[in-house]
């Protein structure tokens, strides 16, 4: 892959996590004399809304503006709807929201205003997910967190050392600051967690998923409604669970 050239447009893709904070943070210590770097955000309504205050934080510390990216088809951001309008939550090569509000919105952006390299939060642990997406998606996209051998918790602690309180849902015991209860979630560890944390949010996330007819959770490999979970029911413990920044394309998240 070559590498950017003066004057380059280079959208960075900010997901209110720290890893995508970090990846912002370091292209423009690189890039930002040398390229148009612009940094993106596609709101999404199910976001825990302490993620505004965060964002703004960021803004402040990059020094420069994050602009909101919607899909002109769902002005409201609202992955609720889109699963509603879809007729489903989950599906096999990924969830709709995703999708509509963050693919196809990058989409529309894109096509307006065509840029020469993406930055997502890829973290250093995860080679695979950044490699499947130059493979399936856009093959220029820079590994900015990659190259510098940064881990999420790498970024989580750097955002602290900059004096950024994170957003407060991962004080709160969540593994990533994107949705609450996020539908590709299928760990009964992760729904029990929501149905303490956020009991309206899981009863929403229950009976959509009841009349829509997705089965969310994974229970001895098996498929069940969120209403059918036991309240006690456990699988592995929250903190070890493998769920990344959603970014701009999701793939199931299998941990039990």
């Amino acid at each position: 892959m070559s590498a950017p050239s003066k004057g380059d447009l280079i959208a960075v893709w900010f997901s209110c996590g720290a890893a995508s904070a970090v990846a912002a943070k370091l292209t423009l210590e690189r890039y930002g004399d040398l390229c148009d770097v612009r940094v993106l955000n596609n709101p999404i309504a199910e976001e825990d809304a302490d993620n505004v205050r965060f964002m703004g934080r960021v803004q402040a510390w990059l020094g420069i503006a994050i602009e909101s990216v919607r899909n002109s088809k769902y002005p409201n951001a609202s992955a609720e709807e889109v699963w509603d309008r879809r007729g489903g939550m989950s599906f096999p090569h990924g969830a709709p929201c995703t999708y509509h509000l963050k693919k196809e919105a990058r989409q529309q952006w894109e096509a307006i205003n065509k840029p020469a390299w993406h930055v997502l939060g890829f973290g250093a642990e995860e080679q695979e997910r950044h490699r499947m997406f130059t493979l399936t998606e856009r093959a220029n996209v820079l590994p900015i967190l990659i190259e510098a051998k940064m881990t999420r918790q790498d970024c989580f602690e750097y955002i602290v050392n900059a004096g950024i309180k994170p957003p407060r849902v991962y004080g709160m015991g969540y593994p990533n600051a994107n949705c609450i209860g996020c539908v590709k979630a299928t760990s009964p560890t992760y729904w029990n967690h929501v149905r303490k944390a956020h009991p309206e949010v899981f009863a929403r996330r229950a009976e959509q998923s009841r009349r829509l007819g997705a089965k969310l959770v994974r229970v001895n490999n098996q498929r069940i409604y969120l209403d059918e979970l036991d309240p006690n029911a456990k699988g592995r413990p929250l903190a070890s669970l493998q769920m990344p920044e959603c970014g701009l394309f999701c793939e199931e998240r299998r941990a039990a």
